[in-house]
């Protein structure tokens, strides 16, 4: 434990932003929970997992390198499971430690893999999270991936290659594309998963470079934003968008999230 305390102490002076963007201008953003027990999730990833907390405007945000986790207080219809979005993955060098700070913290440990140095943990409102162990990172946690469930994954991972530049592949056994800052992965599911809107996990969003110019790419190809290209003078002149792949993930597009202080 003492060795993860170190890590711990030393990640305010990690770079923990959203990696250089793609041909597209596309990298990971961020991961939106919507929950009615904030204080415990600020415990988990602010004191436990030490994500840099960093407000724009009323929303509040824990960065770590690759990913900002957005807490925003509110009722949800439930958790990750039978949802699009699976479970999130992050990658830690003490695999041990962290099972055993989660365990202290109360939260349970759902599922162990200890051939491959992994295991799945529950976070309050049922938002499910991987961890796999990665001796070489030096920070205590970076992110790694978004788990998909679909009853269509291909067509899943073409929409996003095709969309978003997302580079197919495989991780494991896995399907999946790789984005800047996020490995996209998908569990094939026997039947369509809920929408992600309302759930814990409401949306995960990409930072895109010039955002208008995307967005008018997007309509362009004939797809429809849920929200089209917005500045938000409340939140310092953040630009977003929305849209829904076609499976009912919420994706939001941001720019200038990267830059957040």
């Amino acid at each position: 434990m003492r060795i993860f305390a170190l890590l711990l102490a030393a990640a305010a002076a990690l770079p923990a932003q959203v990696v250089a963007p793609n041909s597209l201008g596309i990298s990971m953003g961020h991961i939106h929970i919507v929950t009615q027990n904030l204080d415990a999730h600020r415990k988990l990833w602010r004191d436990l997992m030490g994500g840099q907390l960093r407000k724009m405007g009323p929303l509040e945000y824990y960065m770590f390198p690759g990913v900002l986790v957005g807490l925003r207080e509110g009722a949800n219809t439930g958790g990750t499971d039978d949802s699009v979005i699976n479970h999130l993955g992050f990658l830690t060098p003490d695999l041990d430690a962290t099972k055993e700070a989660l365990k202290k913290a109360g939260i349970p440990i759902v599922k162990e893999m200890p051939v491959t140095r992994q295991f799945f943990s529950m976070f309050p409102d049922n938002v499910k999270v991987e961890f796999s162990e990665d001796k070489t990172i030096k920070a205590p946690y970076v992110h790694h991936h978004v788990h998909f469930a679909s009853h269509e994954v291909e067509p899943m991972r073409a929409w996003y290659a095709k969309v978003f530049n997302a580079i197919p592949g495989k991780r494991l056994k896995f399907q999946a594309a790789d984005l800047p800052g996020v490995n996209l992965s998908w569990n094939p599911a026997d039947k369509p998963q809920l929408p992600t809107k309302g759930r814990a996990v409401d949306h995960f969003g990409f930072e895109v470079s010039d955002l208008q110019a995307f967005c008018k790419k997007l309509e362009a190809d004939g797809l429809k934003l849920d929200m089209p290209y917005t500045v938000r003078n409340d939140l310092g002149g953040l630009k977003i968008a929305f849209i829904t792949d076609p499976w009912g993930t919420r994706v939001e597009l941001t720019e200038g999230l990267a830059s957040i202080k």
